[in-house]
Order: C-alpha cells, then structure tokens, then sequence
C-alpha cells in the first residue's frame, strides 16, 4: 500500500483589500516544491468579504 505525505502551503494576495497575485512568483513557488517531488492536488483561495481574497492554500502530496 502507498503511503503519502501532505504539505499545505499559504500564499498571501497583495494590494490593498488583497486578490491580487505575482504569477510569476506564485509559479515560482508552486515549481519549487514539485522540484522537489511534491505533487500538487488542490489550490484554492481563503474569501475575505464579497470575493475578495487573502490568501491562496495549495496542497501537495508525495510517496513517503
């Protein structure tokens, strides 16, 4: 049987009620962990009051 590892990584929006993101440095990020044999299976973001976001959670697993 497989056995796996979980990680949850928080990504903060920026501007100034938030939702705003660095593309480039959030894929920067998500490359990172796959780099290191992390798999990502889930990605989504935390609403703050009438969409607006705060921050993004990614969840990755690996085989252990």
């Amino acid at each position: 049987m497989d056995r796996w590892a979980y990680k949850t990584v928080k990504y903060k929006t920026g501007g100034f009620l938030g939702g705003k993101i660095k593309e480039d440095e959030f894929e920067e990020l998500l490359n990172s962990y796959g780099f290191e044999g992390w798999e990502l299976i889930s990605c989504f973001d935390t609403s703050v009051y009438q969409g607006q976001s705060r921050d993004i959670v990614a969840v990755f697993k690996r085989k252990v």
